[in-house]
């Protein structure tokens, strides 16, 4: 039986691979028989003949190209991208009980925010269009978050660079439209605990919102926060990744999808 989403044998860069979400689309793109290029600092815990892990800090150009090249070497050409790494410090604009604490924003939180979430998906994209550009097809999808569409709480600084990769995803397809290479993003709302939702970052989320860790937590899987009551699954995200990489998403470019289970509609 002919496997619908037809992915077999093409190749695929995905940055931050070897955890959480982007770990999940490794593996989902797997399963479909594509070759995949992990891109991450850590190494990928995956064990397959048609899996690449290549060390990179995805803020040096030094890096990507080192990516590209492997990838060429490895398997011959690209196909598409997946900017899934990223990082998330929550803080606050002014911390009005302690000014300048640690939770409060500062520059060099800012900097490495926009470093690894905006400067990587820059790189990365243009490297692998430079090829999708050369044979006319392709595809990019850029992580991007419920709260780039809506704001969010003691995440300013992350919900900025999400709005960012946004504008990236809207005007990057009108630019390589013509070339008959797609631009897409993917909002994820919560989900289930990964590796990144760490002790540390539920404490700081939960100071900037003024709630406790507890309080923060039930937050995940109430209907008042989102209507179908749980949190997203890992696979529910590389589902629709591995569908809008697909021919059977050919018509689709220049938008962000929402995933978040109804709790935001943008």
């Amino acid at each position: 039986m002919e496997n619908w989403i037809d992915l077999a044998k093409k190749t695929y860069i995905v940055t931050g691979g070897s955890s959480g979400i982007g770990d999940a689309i490794v593996k989902e793109l797997l399963a479909n028989g594509a070759n995949v290029v992990d891109a991450d600092l850590n190494p990928s815990q995956i064990n397959d003949n048609h899996l690449l892990y290549v060390k990179c800090d995805v803020t040096s150009p030094e890096d990507v190209t080192n990516v590209i090249n492997q990838t060429k070497t490895k398997f011959g050409q690209t196909d598409g991208l997946v900017n899934n790494a990223g990082i998330n410090l929550p803080r606050l604009l002014v911390d009005e009980k302690e000014p300048e604490s640690k939770y409060e924003m500062h520059l060099n939180d800012f900097k490495k925010m926009f470093a690894v979430n905006v400067q990587s998906v820059y790189l990365l994209s243009q490297a692998v269009a430079r090829e999708l550009v050369q044979k006319q097809k392709g595809v990019i999808v850029n992580m991007s978050s419920e709260a780039g569409l809506e704001g969010s709480q003691g995440q300013s600084i992350y919900s900025a660079t999400k709005g960012a990769i946004n504008g990236f995803t809207r005007s990057w397809a009108k630019e390589l439209g013509r070339f008959n290479v797609r631009v897409v993003g993917v909002a994820p709302g919560i989900l289930e605990a990964t590796g990144l939702r760490t002790p540390a970052y539920e404490e700081a989320l939960a100071y900037t919102r003024n709630i406790t860790v507890e309080q923060l937590r039930k937050g995940y899987s109430s209907t008042s926060t989102t209507p179908l009551g749980r949190s997203g699954k890992l696979s529910e995200v590389a589902d629709l990744v591995s569908y809008l990489l697909s021919d059977r998403a050919s018509y689709i470019t220049g938008v962000t999808i929402n995933v978040a289970g109804g709790k935001s509609r943008g």
